[in-house]
């Protein structure tokens, strides 16, 4: 199961390090290798948020997500991205941008590091959402009770996500933006930028997520029906399909996944350059961390895993909160990936150690019961 899953992962390891030994020495080889360790800590959350939508898809859009997908993630986001960044910045073309990169590290660094406050107002603003519509959704089982409890409740006024994302953003733009933090230490006033980027990132996640749940509330519905329908077909001569519908969700739920793991990648593409400017060598080293990010969401998903740790999407949803929050206060100040990393992977050890309680204590209750069912109380026991 293991070598199953994480095989490609495997293979592209020793593919992309030996490369970066042959072509560049055994410094491309060392850096190489903490990128692929960075992008790691930075992205497990990401593959449990993952693994949470993955699941309600088929075996095919599994496959899907772990090539075409893969090819987004490795390509797109770590190395066209930071391409199209630098053209944009720089209003040359992305064959001069790629000149820049090669010929002018430096050059490229800088008009990155400029365009950062844009990229973490879009970044940012779409995973707040996600963390706010986790929080304010009411569901069975509550990690951090005497919050989430609240805010549950609160969660039934329409729009509050929306209206709580858009008082952050404009308290963003009208505090951070104004001396936003620019390459070489210095300050502007990109307040402007960040309200139009941050804008930007909550119309994506309303269109994306939209549409994402729209097919999958179809779905759901579909499947409701289908045993019903099976024997009405049969009768008929014929098999209900839903082979439409299961595609246009699945569709938008791999859409959605995408710009989810774009705005998860940001802050790994911005973080790579405290280790390296070269072009190749960080396309490299996030290439074979988003790898490892893919293989562990389809791990996830195989195990059951989410469904026996109960508490590990509470952990990542609030990572991702934690994530949001640090890439709007970088539009101002830096903040080492080291820490943004560790909080992220603190969350999620501590959920995961939450659900091992919660399974201990229903185990324990089970045996006195004489083997009976789930006990209701099982979030008092094991909740936070």
């Amino acid at each position: 199961m293991l070598l199953k899953t994480f095989g490609w992962s495997f293979g592209v390891t020793a593919v992309g390090l030996a490369a970066a030994a042959f072509f560049w020495g055994w410094e491309a080889f060392a850096l190489v290798a903490i990128l692929s360790i960075l992008e790691i800590s930075l992205s497990f959350d990401n593959a449990v948020v993952n693994a949470g939508v993955l699941k309600k898809m088929n075996a095919f859009w599994q496959k899907i997500f772990l090539t075409i997908g893969i090819l987004i993630a490795v390509f797109g986001m770590r190395l066209v991205f930071p391409v199209i960044i630098v053209a944009i910045s720089a209003k040359v073309g992305p064959i001069e941008a790629v000149q820049v990169a090669l010929d002018n590290p430096d050059r490229y660094e800088q008009l990155v590091t400029d365009a950062h406050p844009a990229i973490a107002a879009f970044g940012g603003m779409f995973l707040l959402m996600i963390f706010l519509d986790f929080i304010f959704e009411e569901r069975d089982h509550k990690w951090i009770g005497w919050l989430e409890r609240p805010l549950a409740r609160l969660g039934k006024v329409d729009g509050l996500s929306l209206c709580i994302a858009l008082i952050v953003l404009l308290v963003t733009a009208t505090t951070l933006a104004t001396a936003a933090h620019q390459h070489g230490g210095a300050h502007a006033d990109k307040s402007g930028t960040v309200l139009l980027s941050g804008i930007a990132g909550l119309i994506t996640y309303l269109i994306v997520g939209g549409l994402s749940g729209h097919f999958e509330d179809k779905l759901e519905e579909e499947e409701e029906r289908e045993q019903e329908e099976e024997e009405a077909a049969k009768r008929a001569g014929k098999q209900p399909s839903a082979v439409g519908l299961a595609g246009k969700a699945a569709f938008f739920m791999f859409l959605y996944l995408e710009v989810l793991d774009a705005s998860f990648s940001f802050d790994g593409v911005i973080g790579a350059f405290a280790v390296t400017n070269h072009i190749f060598w960080m396309a490299l080293g996030l290439g074979i961390g988003a790898m490892y990010v893919r293989s562990l969401t389809v791990y996830l998903v195989r195990q059951g895993t989410l469904d026996d740790y109960v508490y590990l999407e509470h952990g990542a949803h609030y990572a991702i909160g934690a994530l949001a929050v640090i890439l709007l206060v970088t539009v101002k100040y830096e903040i080492h990936e080291v820490i943004t990393g560790s909080i992220g992977v603190l969350l999620i050890i501590a959920s995961f150690w939450s659900s091992v309680r919660r399974n201990r204590a229903l185990a324990a209750a089970g045996a006195k019961d004489g083997g009976g069912g789930e006990s209701e109380q099982s979030e008092v026991t094991s909740g936070v």
